[in-house]
């Protein structure tokens, strides 16, 4: 029985980086011996069990063979007489399939660690093409990596156009989709995984309203980039700069869905896109299964993100409207959320990237004056009800025509 250190632990101390968590796979044992030194075992599909003491993952080494379609059609076979070497070769990349033994030495028989000095992503085998989760996988590390100067090796994304030509990524669960693109949403460089995926046609395959926004013009007043889809790689650039809240980064990449679908004869102008995309997002979160806090933020972001750019032009009530839609005043925290996601759109444009956008400051002070308006006079008048809020109403838009007064020359 011997316990080696696997994966991106490896990986990370040949970078210089500090792991986020080590990972071990045993050698020569069985599921009983491991539970007789303590170890309680957590996997279902195939045998991981938890350190006592660490409570670090410990997988017993294994192989798979393919049964059937997508990335849950393996047999799994975990018995002792599976070697170190027959485990790494079931693994993704090569700089994941590296492993060091109980005194520390590098044990790296498939190249890992000369990919690794190369900055290349590169498949272990040819096994790679058999679990279509991959392809998501790679596209994550990219984007993990991108500014360490890691690119996919042509050999690898070739496997992996041909995966998508296959039909693999049709066999992907929703669950395990929505995890590995909110896992991507909080890497540095988010927009890289969008590339990788387009580059070898899984972006259409599984994201294809996000896809059809390449090619699609734009007004060069507003966007010199013009290409709706090099606007988005641009705004989730800044939304990873603004923020590192994944809900934050999503919101932004569905904002401008709606884009997608303008009439031809309506282009390079995208009237209504705002209200043409709330749909499509929807629909893309029901499909994909986001969670509650994601799929309202981003809601949010695709109907009203114009009303950003408009801050100026709007008169108070109105401004007034819009807060009481993001329901401002009891969620602050999420009308923060919707403006950073809006900011990220304001800088997503070439030349506009490190401007100032004084109309965020100023719906973010117009939801803080509103919000703190005095409300002790119209309880002493012994307002209520209806009337409590009509006058509370009218106060508030006179603070912020006050305000506006302020911020508008």
């Amino acid at each position: 029985m011997k316990t080696y250190l696997v994966g991106g632990a490896v990986r990370d101390e040949l970078l210089g980086r500090e792991p986020a968590e080590r990972d071990w796979v045993v050698v020569g044992a069985t599921p009983r011996e491991m539970e007789e030194k303590g170890f309680r075992q957590v996997g279902k599909d195939f045998p991981v069990f938890i350190d006592p003491e660490t409570g670090e993952e410990h997988a017993l080494a294994r192989t798979e063979r393919k049964i059937g379609p997508g990335y849950s059609g393996f047999e799994v076979h975990a018995d002792p007489d599976v070697t170190l070497e027959e485990d790494l070769r079931r693994r993704d990349l090569t700089v994941n399939a590296m492993a060091r033994d109980e005194k520390g030495a590098l044990i790296d028989p498939f190249g890992g660690e000369a990919d690794v000095e190369a900055r290349v992503l590169r498949h272990v085998s040819d096994a790679f093409v058999e679990d279509p989760v991959r392809i998501l996988r790679v596209a994550r590390f990219a984007a993990r990596f991108y500014r360490l100067g890691f690119r996919v090796v042509e050999e690898t994304m070739s496997l992996m156009r041909e995966m998508v030509e296959n039909g693999e990524v049709d066999a992907l669960v929703p669950e395990r989709v929505w995890q590995e693109l909110d896992r991507a949403l909080g890497e540095p460089d988010p927009q890289v995984f969008l590339q990788v995926l387009r580059d070898c046609g899984a972006l259409a395959a599984l994201f294809p309203e996000i896809d059809r926004l390449f090619g699609i013009p734009q007004v060069a007043r507003y966007h010199p980039e013009i290409d709706t889809g090099v606007h988005l790689m641009m705004v989730m650039q800044q939304a990873a700069r603004l923020s590192e809240d994944r809900e934050v980064r999503f919101a932004a990449l569905l904002h401008d869905l709606g884009k997608g679908i303008t009439p031809e004869k309506e282009l390079p102008r995208h009237i209504a896109h705002e209200a043409r995309g709330v749909p499509l997002v929807e629909a893309f979160c029901e499909r994909y299964r986001v969670p509650k806090d994601y799929r309202e933020l981003a809601v949010l972001v695709c109907r009203y993100h114009l009303h950003v750019h408009r801050a100026f032009e709007m008169r108070p009530d109105t401004i007034l409207k819009t807060l009481e839609a993001l329901d401002a005043f009891r969620r602050p925290d999420r009308y923060e959320q919707f403006l950073l996601a809006c900011e990220a759109d304001c800088r997503g444009r070439t030349g506009y990237e490190d401007r100032e956008f004084p109309e965020i400051q100023f719906l973010r002070d117009c939801a803080q004056v509103a919000g703190e308006v005095d409300t002790a006079p119209l309880q002493a008048e012994g307002l209520e009800g209806e009337a409590f809020a009509g006058a509370l109403r009218e106060k508030r838009i006179a603070a912020i025509g006050e305000l506006r007064a302020t911020r508008s020359d």
